[in-house]
């Protein structure tokens, strides 16, 4: 195939995943995928369920997740049959390609003449899919029954027939029955658009042309990534980082990685990590992976994003590690997991590829819930996860107050909250000190206070980063730790501000009206000698209040 044909085809199959994704954030009732864009869309191959194509808007993550979440309809339909033109699978096992119980996942087979010819997937954080928490992020959860409902994949279309029995048990099953509703309808109407979309590009260049660039591309990803590996050094490097606790126990969990590149294959060695814990901070193998997959990308950015990044690459995960669960074990947390994996892959090519790697980042999403009554006794859950500072990089300062790098997502709006639920935000702000200092400083961490205005409610965070700093990198200090207040009016609290006994990770937090908490977020990693910093970038962070201090 000509160059030229091969960047058109490219642009208008990215461009289906792109607009599925727009479809979606613009129908969404749920804030968190409506202005968070907490989704993604993408193409999968027929046979092996492998990423063909994924849009530029939505989260990464989400899209290597689904990969083996399209995998798990397959080996379905390879069991039971019955695969029809028309049919939709839903489900969110995050056993079974999947991440949380928040995370619906909807696998759209694209028939040709008769044949499958690739898939289309959805997924989406639901506001609330029922379990012990509102919102869902139960940091003292011990099983995935109290984390919410668990669906299998199931038909909830079949041959283009709604089967509304499904609908029905979902929304039982969810505090927020209506948000779910408008999420799914989202869902349905990006696949269908994606359906045409795919349908007119198939018509316009035939089947053959389409099938030769989705090969090219893959093949060119694999190529692109044996040639960046053989351009670095063989041998094995050895890291290791450390998540707070598991919010049952208040003992710290080692994420370890031996990475070996060999023959122009790398090797991920995961066996020195902990055990499956107690706590819901384990995750997948499969999450695993893709978590790998986005930080692969992160540091060889110029890849294509499709399954041949990955077929160089070689797991040892080990079957009684927390990087591995099976059911029941709980996963809720996933998200801090997959950041430190991040940051640890981020620490193991610093040594050797040290252009291409960033300081660690925050490292947590922080993912708050306050819920509550309306004096209508209307319920109202406000679930939202908040930003903190990027690590330094080869060519500048971290980025202040960004969102995790497991994402493209963005922070919701304080005013979009604001609206939606009753509370008030009383500062909303840089955190300074936070960044780690650097040649290039570590990006700022944040501080949020929020204030509840209704009678009663009950706050839930789910967080990370209290006890262990994102680590710099090349020489680069560490950012400032997570930390996390809120009134009280047990008499044994000084001045009324208490913090959780587990540092980032609580439930079950009362609170009255005009009462707050108070979330700071950790800064991210520096990035190379900090005696190397130019003064007029010094003199510019005091001038802007970012670090405190004089001139020297």
């Amino acid at each position: 195939m000509d160059p030229v044909t091969l960047a058109i085809l490219k642009g208008r199959l990215e461009q289906i995943a792109d607009e599925m994704d727009a479809t979606l954030f613009r129908s969404a009732f749920n804030p968190i995928i409506a202005e968070a864009h907490d989704a993604s869309h993408g193409i999968y191959d027929a046979v092996t369920g492998d990423t063909l194509v994924q849009g530029k808007s939505g989260l990464p993550i989400f899209v290597g997740v689904m990969a083996f979440a399209v995998k798990a309809v397959i080996n379905k339909v390879a069991r039971e049959g019955g695969l029809q033109d028309g049919d939709v699978f839903i489900f969110n096992d995050p056993y079974e390609g999947g991440t949380h119980l928040s995370d619906f996942r909807l696998v759209k087979p694209i028939f040709r003449n008769g044949e499958v010819f690739c898939y289309l997937a959805s997924v989406g954080h639901w506001h609330d899919v029922g379990g012990n928490v509102p919102g869902n992020y139960n940091p003292e959860a011990t099983e995935s029954f109290q984390e919410g409902m668990l669906i299998p994949p199931v038909k909830l279309f079949s041959a283009g027939i709604l089967n509304n029995d499904i609908v029905d048990i979902l929304s039982s099953n969810s505090r927020l029955p209506n948000s779910l509703y408008g999420d799914l309808n989202g869902q349905i109407n990006a696949l269908d658009l994606g359906h045409q979309r795919f349908k007119d590009l198939l018509d316009h260049y035939g089947e053959e042309n389409i099938k030769t660039s989705l090969y090219l591309l893959k093949t060119r990803a694999e190529k692109m990534m044996r040639d960046h590996l053989s351009a670095l050094p063989d041998g094995t490097v050895s890291v290791e980082d450390f998540l707070d606790n598991d919010g049952v126990n208040d003992t710290a969990l080692k994420l370890a990685v031996d990475m070996t590149i060999r023959d122009q294959t790398l090797i991920f060695d995961f066996s020195r990590s902990s055990p499956a814990c107690a706590g819901p901070v384990n995750i997948s193998r499969s999450t695993t992976i893709a978590a790998t997959y986005v930080a692969l990308k992160h540091i060889f950015t110029d890849v294509p994003a499709n399954a041949g990044v990955l077929q160089p690459v070689e797991f040892i995960i080990p079957e009684d590690s927390f990087l591995s669960v099976k059911a029941p074990k709980p996963v809720g947390g996933y998200t801090e997991t997959i950041l430190r994996l991040i940051d640890v892959l981020f620490q193991a090519f610093e040594n050797i590829a040290p252009k291409r790697v960033n300081g660690c980042a925050y490292g947590t999403i922080n993912a708050l819930s306050i819920a509550g009554h309306r004096k209508n006794g209307s319920r109202w859950v406000m679930f939202s996860f908040f930003g903190g500072g990027h690590g330094g990089h080869p060519e500048g300062d971290g980025l202040n107050h960004g969102n995790a790098p497991i994402s493209t997502a963005t922070i919701p709006p304080l005013e979009i909250l604001e609206a939606a639920y009753p509370v008030a935000f009383t500062q909303w702000a840089l955190r300074p000190d936070s960044g780690g200092l650097g040649k290039h400083r570590g990006g700022l961490g944040a501080i949020y206070e929020i204030e509840l205005l209704e009678e009663n409610a009950t706050a839930f965070l789910f967080g990370e980063r209290g006890k262990f700093a994102p680590a710099g990198v090349v020489g680069g200090g560490a950012g400032a730790m997570n930390r996390f207040y809120y009134d009280s009016d047990e008499e044994d609290a000084k001045n009324k501000k208490k913090s959780p006994v587990l540092v980032s990770k609580m439930t079950g937090i009362k609170l009255v009206k005009g009462q707050r908490v108070r979330l700071e977020t950790p800064g991210g990693g520096g990035y190379g000698d900090p005696q190397k910093r130019l003064q007029k970038f010094i003199d510019n962070d005091i001038d802007q209040g970012y670090v405190s201090g004089k001139r020297t």
